[in-house]
C-alpha cells in the first residue's frame, strides 16, 4: 500500500490535490452541518453581522482560495508548504462553491429551490477532483520499463476516448451522465449515443429538422425527470438539507 501510495500520489506530485479535496470536502459537510444547526437554532453558532451586515462565508472564503493558490503555485508541487497552501485552498474552495448559487443569481437562495445549485455544484467538482486524482498521472511516474510505459499508453488512450464520449454528453445536455462517466466510463458511452435532451446544443444543431427525433427527445426528457426529480431532490436534502416551503398563493378575487 505504501509503494502504490508513493508511486501514484507523491511521487508525481498529487498530495497536495488529495489534500486540497479532502479539505474541500470535509469543508463543505462542516459547513453544511453548523449551517442546518443555526436554521433550527440550535447549538452555540449563529450568522455573523457585524453593523448589522450578514457576512456570508463566501467571503471568508474568496480570501482562504487567493492566499492558498498563490501559495500553492509558489510553493510547488512537494513540501510542506505545498500540501499547507492547498489545505487553506481546499477550505477556502469549500466555503465558496457551497454558496454557489448565492454568487450565480447574486441574492441570498441559500435555503431556496435555487439553492440546490450550490450542492450540485460541490458534487460534480469533487467527482472531477477525484478523476483527476484517480488518474495517478500515467504519464508523470519516473523508472518505468516498456510494458509499464505500454499499459500506462493504453490507459492513456482509454481516457482520451473516453472523454469524446463524455463531451458528447456534455453536448446532449446530459451533465450528470458526462461527469460520471469521467469515473465510469460505460455511462459515458450510454449518455453519448442516447438521444439529447430537447434544450441542448446537439437537439439545437442536428434536430433541427428531425421532427421525429425532436419529438422523441422531449418525451423521453419527460419522462426520465418526472421518475428522477424525487430521488433527486431527496439525495439533495440528505447532502445540504431541504429548501424552505414557499407557501402557495391564494388566487386574487
Amino acid at each position: 500500500m505504501g509503494h502504490w501510495f508513493d508511486r501514484n500520489i507523491v511521487e508525481p506530485g498529487k498530495l497536495p490535490l488529495l489534500l486540497a479535496l479532502a479539505a474541500f470536502v470535509l469543508t463543505f459537510a462542516i459547513t453544511r452541518v453548523i449551517t442546518r444547526m443555526i436554521r433550527a437554532g440550535k447549538g452555540p453558532f449563529g450568522n455573523i453581522t457585524p453593523g448589522g451586515v450578514h457576512v456570508h462565508h463566501v467571503v471568508p472564503g474568496v480570501v482562504l482560495s487567493v492566499v492558498g493558490g498563490f501559495g500553492a503555485v509558489a510553493s510547488g508541487k512537494h513540501g510542506f508548504a505545498a500540501g499547507a497552501f492547498a489545505v487553506v485552498f481546499g477550505v477556502g474552495a469549500g466555503l465558496v462553491l457551497d454558496e454557489f448559487a448565492l454568487i450565480l443569481h447574486m441574492d441570498d437562495v441559500y435555503w431556496t429551490e435555487q439553492g440546490r445549485q450550490s450542492v450540485e455544484v460541490v458534487v460534480l467538482t469533487a467527482a472531477l477532483v477525484l478523476l483527476v486524482l484517480g488518474g495517478f498521472s500515467p504519464l508523470g511516474v519516473d523508472d518505468l520499463s516498456d510494458d509499464q510505459q505500454q499499459g500506462r499508453l493504453g490507459v492513456v488512450l482509454t481516457l482520451v476516448v473516453n472523454f469524446c464520449f463524455v463531451l458528447i454528453a456534455l453536448f446532449k445536455g446530459k451533465v450528470r451522465m458526462a461527469v460520471l462517466g469521467t469515473l465510469v466510463p460505460f455511462v459515458a458511452l450510454v449518455g453519448a449515443v442516447r438521444l439529447a435532451r430537447p434544450a441542448s446544443m446537439w437537439a439545437k444543431r442536428f434536430y433541427r429538422n428531425r421532427h421525429r427525433a425532436r419529438s422523441r427527445s422531449v418525451l423521453r426528457a419527460y419522462h426520465h425527470d418526472v421518475r428522477w426529480a424525487g430521488p433527486r431532490r431527496r439525495f439533495q436534502d440528505l447532502i445540504g438539507g431541504a429548501p424552505d416551503r414557499v407557501p402557495a398563493r391564494s388566487p386574487k378575487p
